[in-house]
């Protein structure tokens, strides 16, 4: 009897809403070789003390295992991820893929003061260690995090959602894109290099100073500045600080509007209300880390980036090239 590839795609607990666009992309797009894809059944047992185990209840044997969640906080996630990837390998997965939309602890990716731990490292040790065969995950804090693994690591950008975005927007007629810190100068060069291709874009730097982690004490802005609709593009949005001040600098310096567009909306602490407090005129992110409460908000729009990631996962299951993916279109 001839063995059948299969693909198989999964999710664990806190990315299934994400999972279901996954799939909901793959059964609308299905390919001639392809067979229908469906959500699997994975369960969760859970035991007084806290503990919890994972199981699968479909046969995983020879199969390659797609297993999405991101990573954010509790640590519950990444845990809950570890233990599926084990279980999977142990029921004879031939490969098992951890799909990561949003990869956690990935700012601990250097030793910036003494005795402090490299938490990206460890974590890429930890998936590695369990059984992952690959990564597939979105706009890393720092490129160089890819170099912690010794396994491929698909590293899928969220530009082409944004640019559509801000493409589509009738009211950025004087584009200009800002990085919040100089970290993010790389990101905002390759936005504008896009749209300068049809239109003036300049590049905005914002320099910031922190007195400690969350905390930003002062931040300037270098470039052009006055009459510009200003978007700033960042990877993640976490309590809002530096986009929020950043945003407040760019209107009193004569910014006509300030966007923002950000991959990952962690939004932790006082985020959404210093968002709507803020000069901001309209926030995006994707959706990488579920926020169901954001559905009516009137600055905040989830864009979905579940059919990027749709499209990645047939290709590296069909053995397709991947790299027009990473191409701003």
């Amino acid at each position: 009897m001839q063995h059948e590839h299969r693909m198989l795609v999964f999710s664990c607990k806190a990315s299934e809403a994400f999972a279901k666009e996954v799939v909901k992309y793959l059964q609308e797009t299905e390919g001639p070789e392809d067979e229908h894809i469906v959500l699997g059944d994975l369960e969760v047992d859970k035991f007084s003390d806290g503990e919890f185990q994972p199981s699968y209840k479909d046969s995983v044997r020879g199969a390659t295992v797609f297993l999405i969640q991101s990573t954010f906080p509790p640590a519950d996630n990444l845990m809950e991820l570890l233990l599926c990837i084990d279980a999977a390998k142990r029921a004879s997965a031939d490969k098992v893929i951890a799909v990561m939309p949003y990869f956690g602890w990935a700012r601990q990716d250097r030793k910036d003061r003494p005795r402090v731990s490299i938490g990206a490292k460890l974590v890429a040790n930890l998936l590695r260690a369990a059984g992952a065969d690959r990564v597939m995950t979105c706009d890393l804090h720092a490129d160089q995090i890819q170099g912690f693994f010794d396994i491929p690591v698909d590293h899928i950008y969220a530009s082409n959602v944004f640019t559509k975005a801000i493409s589509e927007s009738s009211k950025l007629k004087d584009l200009a894109i800002a990085a919040p810190d100089m970290g993010g100068a790389k990101r905002a060069n390759s936005y504008a290099k896009y749209f300068s291709k049809r239109r003036d874009c300049p590049v905005i730097i914002c320099h910031k100073t922190r007195e400690r982690a969350n905390v930003v004490s002062e931040i300037k802005a270098i470039g052009e500045v006055e009459g510009k609709d200003v978007v700033i593009v960042d990877d993640m949005i976490d309590t809002a600080g530096t986009l929020c001040k950043a945003a407040d600098v760019l209107k009193k310096l004569g910014a006509k509007s300030v966007r923002a567009c950000a991959s990952h909306g962690v939004l932790s602490g006082p985020a959404l209300q210093r968002i709507a407090d803020s000069a901001l005129d309209e926030v995006f992110i994707t959706d990488t880390i579920p926020h169901p409460e954001l559905a009516d908000d009137p600055k905040i729009k989830v864009l979905s980036i579940a059919p990027v990631f749709a499209r990645m996962m047939r290709k590296v299951y069909m053995y397709e090239p991947i790299s027009p993916e990473f191409e701003i279109k």
